[in-house]
């Protein structure tokens, strides 16, 4: 079994959850506002739209390519910049921890299957995220 999907536009990195308190109980939350929820749906829809069904049990491998367009202040009228940077400045385990929990209880029943990830964080002509989902004991 492999699934292979893609979603446009730059990846988003999971955010650090905010910390509420109301007297002795304390609350940890996403703010509903941020993208990583939006870019969370688009990964669960185009999952499922490639056939991807929670598996059972199997340890999985995920290949992940996480690709950014670079902003337009990286150039200058001769092309690139020498000081432009060479990769994106997100994280790239936490792009994948948003990855990984968008596909619990849609390619896998929880993440702890997922025995071997490999990430490719760069820049490209276009933003997208490429996602592979291969069952190891194939």
């Amino acid at each position: 079994m492999a699934i292979t999907f893609s979603i446009l536009g730059d990846p988003v990195p999971q955010p650090r959850h905010k910390i509420t308190a109301r007297g002795p109980f304390a609350h940890a939350y996403i703010p509903k506002s941020h993208a990583i929820h939006a870019y969370r749906k688009a990964i669960a829809s185009a999952a499922l739209a490639a056939g991807a069904t929670p598996t059972a049990d199997e340890p999985l491998t995920l290949v992940i390519v996480l690709q950014f367009e670079r902003p337009k202040s990286h150039f200058n009228k001769s092309g690139l910049k020498k000081t432009a940077p060479t990769l994106p400045r997100p994280d790239v385990s936490n792009c994948i921890k948003g990855i990984e929990d968008a596909l619990n209880g849609v390619a896998w029943h929880d993440d702890q299957q997922v025995g071997t990830v490999i990430a490719t964080k760069r820049y490209g002509e276009n933003a997208v995220t490429i996602v592979k989902i291969e069952c190891e004991k194939a």
